[in-house]
C-alpha cells in the first residue's frame, strides 16, 4: 500500500547519512574532530523506518482488515539485498588483495552474519567496540544497523497484526509501554553494559516505535499537524536538537540512553509538522537534500568499507584532502549502484520471481565462498613467506594445571610449587606475552614460577582501574593489589619481576610516534585509576610498593618496550606487497628513539627514583634502539620479528627480552 510521498523524509535521509559518513571519516579542522556525534544518524534512521514501515501496515489493516505479508516482504527484499549483495561481491576480491589471513577471516563472518540479519549480535560477541579507531578497520561492521532493521522487518509485522486483531483498542497503549521498557533497559544497559546496549534490538526498538507512535496518531487523528504556530516553531527546535546531537554529542556519553531522546524528539517534531511553507521543511524538501537522502542507503552500504579499506591501506591517514577524493568516490559509486541497481530492481517490469532466483543465487555463492575463507585459514599462501611469518601469532598461551589461561585471571598460577626457589612476573599485556617462554626457561632452572598478568595493570596499591563509561571496576582493582601485595609480603627472598607498558598509565595518552602511526584503541579514555588508598598518585604508589618488597625480596624491574603505533604486517605487506625484489632486500620498521626517549621520559624518572640494593634493572630497548640505525628503534626487520601488531611483542622479541630478564636473575643467583 502507497503512502503520500513527503520530501522533507528523504531531507532528514540527508542530514542522517551526511552525519554518518562525516563521523566516519573524521573529519578535522585544527585538530578538532567535527560531527563527534554523528552517529546519531543511525538513528535518525531508525525513528524513519519505525514511522514509514507503521504507516504502511495500520493502513492497510485498517482499510482492508487484513495484511499481505508477502507483499510486505517483497517490497523489503527488493529495496535491501539487491545493492548490499552487489557492494560485499565487488568487495571479496579487495578484501582477497588487502586482508591478512586473520583479518579477511573476521570479513567472511562479517558477510555470513549479515546474510542471517544478525551481524550486530557478531559484532558485540566479537568484542567490536563501535567508534573505536580498530572498528574502522572492520569493512562490514556497519551492516550491524542493517540487521536492526531486518530483525524489525520479520517481527513487528507479525506482532502488530496479532494486536491489531485480537487487542486493537490497546493499541496505542501497547505501543507507549514497550517504548518505555525498551527506553528504560536501553538507559540501564548504557550504564552497565554499554556494547550489548549498542547492538541489542531490545535496546534499539524505542526509536523505532518513537515513528510507530507518531504514525499511529496520524491515522487515528486522519491529519498531522494542523496547527499553525507549531507548524512554524517546532520544525526549527527539530532541526536544532538534532543539530545539536550531531555537533556535541561524543562516543564517550551513554548511548542509546535518555540522552538520545533529543534528537529522536527532534526527528519526530519534523516529522509531524506538516506545513510544507516553513523554511525548515522547503530546506528539507529541496532538490540537493532530496537527492542525497534518494541515494543515502547505497551511501551508507559504500561510505563504510571503502573508508575502511583506505585506512587498511594507509591510504587516508590524516589527510583530509584524500579523504575528499575518498567522498566524492563514494558519492559516484552510490550514484551509480542507485540508477543502475537500485531503480532498475523496482521497475515493475523486471519479474520478481526472476529477481529472487537471481539473489538466491548470489547469496549461495556468497555463503558458500566464505565459508571456504573460513575453512582455508584466510588462504594464508597467498602471502610470501615473509609475510606469513609476520602475522602469524607465535606466542603462546600460558595456562595453569586445570587448564585455565593465566592472563587477566584474578587467581594467579603457579608452577613447580616445590621448589622453594620463588620468580613472580607481574604486570600487563606485555608481559602476558612473554610468561610462557620465560615460565620454560625458569623450570628447567628448577624455579617456582608464579604469574599475575592482568589486562592494563602493572602494581599500583590502593587504586582501582575503573571503566569510564560503565564506572565499573576492572579485575586490576584495589581488592586484587591488595591480595596480591599480601601474597608478596608473605615471602621472602623471592625475585619479583614488574613490568608492563608504563608510559601508557603514566602519560595517560595514546602513543603517536609523529610518523603517522597512532594507536588504534582509546584505553585511556576509556578507563582510569582511582585513588582507594594512601597514595597520591599511581607514581608514588608503584615506587613506595615496589620498595617495600626491595626489603626483603629481589626486584627486577623491566624498562619500557618501545611502542611503534604502526601494525607492524599492516604497515609491511603496504609498503611491499608482493614485491619480491624488495622483500629480499633488507628492510626494517623502525621509529625515533628520540620519540621514545620523550615518550618514557616520566617512566624513567619513576624508575630510577626507585632505590635499594636489591633493585635491578632490565633495558629492552637496548635491544632495538641504536645498534643498526641511527637514532631509530627497530620494531620489524625480515629476521627478527618484534612485533606482532600496534603494540605487542611478538615470539621473537619476547625471547630476546627473556634473556635479558633471565640475565639479571643469573646475577642475584
Amino acid at each position: 500500500m502507497k503512502t503520500e510521498y513527503r520530501p522533507e523524509i528523504d531531507g532528514l535521509r540527508a542530514i542522517a547519512i551526511a552525519a554518518v559518513i562525516f563521523y566516519h571519516a573524521q573529519i578535522t579542522i585544527f585538530d578538532y574532530k567535527l560531527f563527534k556525534g554523528g552517529f546519531i544518524g543511525v538513528d535518525i534512521f531508525f525513528v524513519i523506518s519505525g514511522y514509514l514501515i507503521t504507516s504502511i501496515i495500520l493502513k492497510e489493516l485498517i482499510l482492508t482488515g487484513t495484511f499481505s505479508f508477502k507483499n510486505f516482504y517483497k517490497r523489503r527484499i527488493i529495496r535491501i539485498f539487491p545493492t548490499l549483495l552487489f557492494v560485499m561481491l565487488i568487495f571479496l576480491p579487495v578484501a582477497w588483495v588487502c586482508l591478512l589471513p586473520s583479518s579477511f577471516i573476521d570479513f567472511s563472518k562479517s558477510i555470513l552474519y549479515s546474510l542471517g540479519f544478525n551481524s550486530n549480535y557478531y559484532f558485540y560477541y566479537s568484542g567490536q567496540q563501535y567508534g573505536n579507531d580498530n572498528a574502522l578497520l572492520k569493512p562490514f561492521l556497519h551492516t550491524w544497523s542493517l540487521s536492526i532493521e531486518e530483525q524489525y522487518y520479520l517481527l513487528f509485522p507479525i506482532i502488530l497484526f496479532i494486536i491489531f486483531k485480537y487487542f486493537r483498542k490497546y493499541l496505542l497503549i501497547i505501543l507507549i509501554l514497550f517504548f518505555i521498557i525498551s527506553l528504560q533497559l536501553s538507559d540501564w544497559l548504557s550504564k552497565n553494559y554499554s556494547s550489548l546496549n549498542f547492538y541489542f534490538l531490545p535496546t534499539r526498538v524505542w526509536e523505532l516505535l518513537a515513528g510507530s507512535i507518531l504514525a499511529y496518531f496520524e491515522i487515528h487523528l486522519g491529519r498531522r499537524s494542523k496547527n499553525q504556530i507549531y507548524n512554524l516553531i517546532m520544525p526549527t527546535v527539530g532541526i536544532i536538537l538534532i543539530g545539536y546531537s550531531i555537533i556535541f554529542f561524543n562516543q564517550e556519553m551513554y548511548h542509546p540512553s535518555f540522552y538520545t531522546l533529543l534528537p529522536i524528539i527532534g526527528v519526530c517534531l519534523i516529522l509531524w509538522s506538516s506545513d510544507k511553507n516553513t523554511i525548515v521543511i522547503k530546506i528539507l524538501s529541496s532538490k540537493l537534500f532530496v537527492g542525497i537522502g534518494l541515494i543515502s542507503y547505497s551511501l551508507y552500504l559504500w561510505h563504510y568499507p571503502i573508508l575502511s579499506f583506505a585506512r587498511i591501506t594507509e591510504f587516508v591517514e590524516t589527510n583530509n584532502v584524500k579523504k575528499i577524493i575518498l567522498g566524492l568516490i563514494i558519492i559516484s559509486f552510490s550514484i551509480i549502484s542507485y540508477f543502475l541497481i537500485e531503480k532498475t530492481t523496482r521497475h515493475k517490469k523486471i519479474k520478481f520471481k526472476s529477481l529472487l532466483f537471481l539473489l538466491v543465487g548470489l547469496s549461495l555463492f556468497l555463503i558458500i565462498f566464505n565459508y571456504t575463507i573460513i575453512y582455508k585459514k584466510g588462504f594464508e599462501d597467498r602471502f610470501p613467506e615473509i609475510i606469513k611469518k609476520i602475522y602469524i601469532n607465535n606466542s603462546a598461551i600460558l595456562k595453569n594445571s586445570k587448564n585455565e589461561i593465566c592472563f587477566d585471571n584474578k587467581k594467579e598460577c603457579i608452577f613447580n610449587e616445590t621448589s622453594k626457589k620463588r620468580v613472580y612476573l607481574i604486570g600487563d599485556s606485555h608481559f602476558e606475552l612473554i610468561s610462557f617462554y620465560l615460565k620454560n626457561k625458569l623450570l628447567i632452572e628448577n624455579y617456582q614460577f608464579i604469574t599475575s598478568t592482568i589486562v592494563g595493570c602493572i602494581y599500583f596499591p590502593g587504586f582501582s582501574l575503573i571503566d569510564a563509561k560503565s564506572n565499573r571496576e576492572t579485575n586490576c582493582n584495589e581488592n586484587y593489589f591488595y591480595k596480591l601485595e599480601s601474597k608478596l609480603k608473605e615471602n621472602n627472598n623471592s625475585i619479583i619481576i614488574f613490568g608492563g607498558r608504563f608510559p601508557l598509565y603514566l602519560e595517560k595518552n595514546n602513543f603517536d610516534n609523529n610518523e603517522g602511526g597512532k594507536d588504534f584503541n582509546h584505553w585511556m579514555q576509556e578507563n582510569k585509576f582511582i585513588k582507594k588508598g594512601n597514595f597520591k598518585t599511581i607514581n608514588a604508589s608503584f615506587k613506595n610498593s615496589v620498595e617495600d618488597l626491595s626489603k626483603k625480596n629481589k626486584i627486577i624491574l623491566v624498562y619500557p618496550i618501545p611502542e611503534v603505533g604502526w601494525n607492524v604486517p599492516r604497515k609491511f605487506i603496504n609498503n611491499y606487497f608482493y614485491n619480491e625484489e624488495k622483500l629480499n632486500s633488507k628492510y626494517y620498521i623502525t621509529t625515533s628513539y628520540k620519540v621514545y626517549k620523550d615518550r618514557t621520559k616520566t617512566t624513567f624518572q619513576l624508575l630510577n627514583s626507585i632505590k635499594g640494593e636489591n633493585i635491578y634493572r632490565v633495558f629492552p630497548h637496548k635491544l632495538f634502539c641504536n645498534n643498526l640505525l641511527k637514532d631509530r628503534c627497530i620494531t620489524h626487520d625480515e629476521k627478527d620479528i618484534f612485533y606482532k601488531d600496534d603494540n605487542h611483542p611478538s615470539a621473537k622479541g619476547a625471547e630476546m627480552i627473556n634473556d635479558l630478564i633471565i640475565k639479571e636473575i643469573n646475577k642475584i643467583r
